[in-house]
C-alpha cells in the first residue's frame, strides 16, 4: 500500500469514528418521525457538551425483571412522533420521562408509554429533553424551556400529524411529572426568546397526567407545597397517582391535589398502599400498575376521549 492509500484509509477510519461518536446513545425504532426541538442550539446550551450515553450498568436493579435505558448527557433535545396505526381519536399526549433531572428513563417511561397510548388511539409525542442539571424550575429553566417549546411545536404540526390542537395533554413520571406540573402552571410566558411561529402558539396543556411526582412538596420544609408550582383556575385538569410507600414521598401527589382543589381545578387523585417508585407501565403484581386503565377512564370523563 502506497502512502496516499494509507493516508486515505486513516482519514476514512477517523471519519467513521467521528460519525459514531456523534450518534445518540438512543434512537427510536424505524418508522417514527423525529425532529430537533430547536432549529439551532438550545438556549444556554454549553459548548462542547459531552456525548449522549446510556448510563445503565449491570448493577442497576431490574424493573419487573427487565433492564431499562438510563439516557444521560442529553444536550440536543428531540421530539419523536408515535402515531396510532389503527383508530386515531385525534387526542395527543406529550410524554416526559423521569430521572431526577439527571437521566431519562427513555424506554420505561417513554417508548413503552407511547405503545400504550397508541393502543388507545392517542398520538404520543416523546420529548427527549435536556439532562442533567436542567431542573427543577427555577433552579434551572432548561427542561421547562424544552417542554414549552415542545407544546408549541405539536400545535404547529397538529393538522399534519392528525391531532386536535385542543386535545393535547402531557404525561410525566417522577421528575417528568414535576415538569408536567411546572408546564401546567408556567405556560403564560416563554422562558426564552421566541425563535419561530411555533413559539407564538399556546404551550398550555389541555390536560395533565402526573405519575409518582417529585419536587411538588418540599421535604426539607416539612413537606409544604412547592411555592414555585402554583395552580390557578386556568391550570389544566389533572390526573395524579402515587403509592403511599413511595420513597420520594406521597405528599408530592397529595399536596399538589389539594393545591388544584383550592384553585377549583378538576383533578383526580389515586393513592395506592404499595408500589414504591419508578415502575412505569410494567406489571409487577401490585394494583398500582393498573393505572393506565384508570387514565383511559378519566380521559373519557373529561371528554378528551369520546365514548365508543
Amino acid at each position: 500500500m502506497n502512502n496516499t492509500s494509507l493516508l486515505l484509509c486513516i482519514a476514512l477510519a477517523a471519519n467513521s469514528v467521528s460519525l459514531l461518536a456523534q450518534q445518540p446513545a438512543w434512537q427510536p425504532a424505524p418508522g417514527h418521525l423525529t425532529l430537533p426541538l430547536w432549529p439551532g442550539v438550545a438556549p444556554g446550551a454549553p459548548a462542547n457538551a459531552p456525548a449522549e450515553v446510556d448510563t445503565t450498568t449491570p448493577k442497576e436493579a431490574l424493573i419487573a425483571g427487565r433492564p431499562i435505558i438510563r439516557l444521560g448527557n442529553v444536550s440536543r433535545p428531540t421530539l419523536t412522533v408515535y402515531s396510532p396505526t389503527g383508530n386515531n381519536t385525534g387526542a395527543a399526549v406529550v410524554v416526559f420521562p423521569g430521572g431526577a433531572y439527571k437521566i431519562l428513563a427513555i424506554d420505561l417511561e417513554g417508548t413503552e408509554v407511547c405503545d400504550w397510548l397508541n393502543s388507545a388511539g392517542i398520538t404520543c409525542v416523546l420529548l427527549k429533553y435536556r439532562v442533567p442539571n436542567t431542573g427543577p424550575y427555577p433552579k434551572s429553566p432548561a427542561a421547562l424551556q424544552d417542554a414549552q417549546r415542545a407544546l408549541g411545536l405539536v400545535r404547529e404540526h397538529a393538522a399534519e400529524w392528525h391531532i386536535d390542537p385542543n386535545r393535547i395533554g402531557v404525561l410525566g413520571f417522577s421528575a417528568g411529572a414535576h415538569l408536567a406540573a411546572a408546564l401546567s402552571t408556567h405556560y403564560d410566558q416563554r422562558l426564552y426568546e421566541p425563535v419561530d411561529a411555533a413559539d407564538k402558539l399556546s404551550c398550555r396543556p389541555d390536560f395533565a397526567v402526573i405519575i409518582y411526582p417529585g419536587y411538588l412538596a418540599l421535604a426539607e420544609q416539612g413537606m409544604v407545597p412547592n411555592p414555585d408550582i402554583h395552580p390557578t383556575a386556568q391550570t389544566p385538569p389533572s390526573f395524579i397517582l402515587q403509592a403511599e410507600d413511595d420513597p420520594v414521598h406521597v405528599e408530592n401527589a397529595v399536596e399538589y391535589f389539594m393545591a388544584l382543589k383550592n384553585a377549583k381545578v378538576p383533578a383526580e387523585l389515586h393513592i395506592y398502599a404499595q408500589g414504591g417508585h419508578g415502575y412505569g407501565l410494567r406489571r409487577n403484581g401490585l394494583p398500582v400498575t393498573t393505572w393506565p386503565q384508570s387514565v383511559e377512564v378519566w380521559l373519557h370523563t373529561i371528554k378528551v376521549l369520546q365514548a365508543k
